[in-house]
């Protein structure tokens, strides 16, 4: 599990917004940018080439 301190730290890599937890909590949401950083093993995964960018809302 991740630490409030350290989402309160935590930007998405491309755009420096503040990302936040996804629903089931295995992974990290930047709204702005609709991409998901995957946590694994307890450890976001902040790379921008690694996350999974999420379907447009209609």
């Amino acid at each position: 599990m991740i630490s409030q301190e350290l989402l309160d730290i935590l930007a998405c890599p491309k755009c420096k917004e503040a990302v936040v937890l996804n629903e089931t909590k295995d992974g990290l949401l930047c709204e702005k940018c609709g991409l998901l950083y995957e946590i694994r093993d307890d450890i976001p995964v902040m790379l921008i080439d690694e996350a999974v960018p999420l379907a447009p809302k209609e």
